[in-house]
């Protein structure tokens, strides 16, 4: 018996070693080497300071601004999660009928207009940065109007602010908020 107990504290050991520091030290420096900004975070910098991350939602409430779709976490990357509610829910039919009808109104789209899901909808994580381009592009006459500008200048950032389809084939073109805002401040048209 004490033979299989010293076994097994060995097998623990050499298990918590490997699987425990050398595994997670090898990934680590992998990553640093090849990817070294992702493995960082992705962090965004803006006047020499970190603003956020560009994997990361931030919550933009004003209206010159891209606003990012909602979030069941209040934008917190310490509690990321979704709500888990089904399609057929209460709660979730309730939220996506308020948020697109406060969608329509800020954006000024008439009663009954088509509203983007990402608009209305969390993400999984409650944490997506990214919008979709419809998205974008309905919120660009909104940021125009507040800002003064020309819809067709926010209309340029925007586009030039898309990300393409992940291998050219997957998901959609996508826009990231957080870059987007950050350019909406540098740029005087």
């Amino acid at each position: 018996m004490l033979r299989q107990i010293v076994t097994a504290l060995g097998m623990t050991a050499v298990f918590t070693a490997v699987l425990g520091l050398a595994y997670p030290l090898a990934v680590t420096g992998v990553a640093q080497t090849v990817f070294p900004h992702r493995a960082d975070g992705s962090l965004v910098e803006h006047d020499g300071r970190v603003v956020g991350s560009a994997l990361i939602s931030q919550g933009f409430t004003g209206e010159e601004y891209f606003h990012p779709r909602p979030s069941a976490v209040d934008h917190d990357a310490r509690d990321s999660g979704g709500a888990n509610l089904g399609p057929s829910d209460e709660g979730l039919l309730g939220d996506v009928s308020d948020r697109a009808l406060a969608y329509r109104e800020e954006n000024g789209l008439p009663e009954g207009a088509v509203v983007p899901v990402d608009a209305v909808t969390a993400s999984a994580s409650g944490l997506d940065p990214h919008i979709s381009l419809a998205n974008a592009q309905i919120q660009a006459g909104r940021v125009a109007r507040e800002r003064g500008w020309d819809t067709g200048y926010v209309e340029d950032l925007v586009g030039a602010h898309t990300a393409d389809r992940a291998l050219g084939v997957l998901g959609e073109p996508a826009v990231n908020v957080l870059t987007l805002n950050l350019a909406l401040d540098e740029a005087a048209p």
